[in-house]
């Protein structure tokens, strides 16, 4: 799991946003390593640029990386690429895979094993959004950095 250029997870002069984006092979521990990213990231912005980020919004934010890179390397044939972003006050988390069909819900079934992580991530974000490319979709989910 390698840094996709030109980002390298900086801000630039100006204030403009900071962002990292990774291409996902789907290899073993691949999504461990996108959590780790995650982490990274937040702790990056928050000593670099002094952003506040809460421990709730730091794990809230690996636990929806993990969720959307586990369904999207499940579900979608090819790679997947993992986009983490600073806006405003909150981080976008923005998974693209190369199947156009976009996630369903389950109904809630407390009795259901497994499938809940898209309730979950729904659950956690402020924002959820699923959007049609021309190869594939992308998802984005808008977490607040503080409680």
């Amino acid at each position: 799991m390698e840094p996709v250029p030109p980002d390298q997870g900086s801000s630039a002069p100006g204030g403009n946003p900071a962002e990292t984006t990774v291409a996902l092979d789907g290899k073993d521990g691949c999504i461990a390593r996108a959590r780790r990213l995650t982490g990274d990231f937040l702790r990056r912005v928050q000593s670099r640029d002094g952003l506040a980020v809460s421990d709730r919004a730091m794990d809230l934010s690996q636990l929806v990386v993990s969720e959307l890179v586990t369904n999207a390397l499940r579900y979608a044939p090819g790679p997947v690429l993992l986009q983490l972003r600073i806006a405003g006050a909150a981080v976008e988390i923005v998974v693209w895979d190369s199947d156009p069909v976009p996630p369903v819900p389950q109904a809630p079934d407390p009795t259901r094993v497994g499938q809940h992580g898209l309730e979950i991530v729904r659950a956690v974000a402020q924002d959820f959004v699923v959007a049609r490319e021309p190869v594939g979709k992308r998802i984005v989910a808008r977490l607040g950095l503080s409680d």
